[in-house]
């Protein structure tokens, strides 16, 4: 079996190591450093092996997952540049940094997978956006894969879109967030209580995305199933639409994607 090494333990990290390992059996075949002794103690608890520098990841794994935040990769890959190879493949999680920058900054023509990963990956409910490199080995393109897809859905992007679908599926569950956080507050504030509200909410939530995804209809068919003549539902309908809501969510949309291109490498 191929070792999987990580560089970063943190929440994501953690999250698709205890899915490998959901699908493994074991931890034997993990290696992970992070710079928090105390992180490398809690994730050691897994049954990884933790190794005492970021370099020794990438000695003693065959796959290595850069799990640091995007501001952080300079000075990583840096540290790396001296102990990489071809033979060696790069997974990357982090928002805007190209397959290209990490080939670079490696100065190493290592295979590498572009992955967009978004947080409910925490309770195997992720959607991950996956973009490798044209000199992966079939064998590493299908570990990657399956690296995700046990903890959620994945789909392959090309890279000229893996800025664009950051806002489609990284950021976007703190859209989702506020939308119910703004739903919870106005049961509130007519006398409904907050957990019997968010609860409900919740349902509604998967109950929507179930439909969505098992019904057949598109959603303008769906909205129209809800919205009767004259009824409540596009008494509200109206309301958001005056208001701008769907223009107001396309345009956040290209603000993260701005932003991605910022941080892009």
């Amino acid at each position: 079996m191929k070792k999987i090494g990580f560089i970063g333990a943190g929440n994501m990290a953690t999250a698709i190591i205890k899915g490998l390992i959901a699908q493994n059996g074991d931890g034997s075949f993990i290696n992970v450093y992070d710079l928090s002794e105390e992180k490398l103690a809690e994730i050691s608890k897994l049954g990884v092996n933790t190794l005492s520098s970021s370099q020794s990841i990438v000695k003693d794994s065959d796959i290595i997952v850069l799990a640091v935040k995007p501001q952080n990769y300079a000075e990583v890959l840096d540290e790396l540049k001296e102990v990489v190879s071809t033979d060696k493949t790069f997974v990357s999680i982090a928002a805007g940094i190209s397959i290209a920058y990490v080939q670079n900054a490696l100065g190493c023509n290592c295979p590498v997978v572009r992955v967009m990963p978004n947080t409910p990956l925490l309770l195997k409910k992720g959607a991950s956006a996956l973009c490798p490199s044209d000199n992966i080995s079939e064998d590493d393109k299908q570990i990657v894969y399956d690296m995700f897809a046990g903890s959620g859905v994945c789909e392959y992007i090309t890279e000229e879109h893996m800025n664009e679908i950051i806002a489609v599926n990284g950021s976007s569950p703190a859209y989702i967030y506020m939308f119910a956080q703004a739903m919870a507050d106005y049961a509130v504030s007519v006398g409904i209580d907050y957990d019997k509200a968010l609860n409900l909410i919740c349902a509604t939530l998967e109950g929507s995305a179930a439909m969505l995804r098992e019904s057949g209809d598109t959603p303008d068919v769906l909205i129209q199933k809800v919205s009767s003549k004259g009824g409540t539902t596009i008494e509200a309908l109206n309301v958001l639409r005056e208001q701008g809501f769907s223009a107001s969510v396309k345009d956040a949309m290209k603000a993260c994607t701005k932003r991605a291109e910022e941080l892009g490498k």
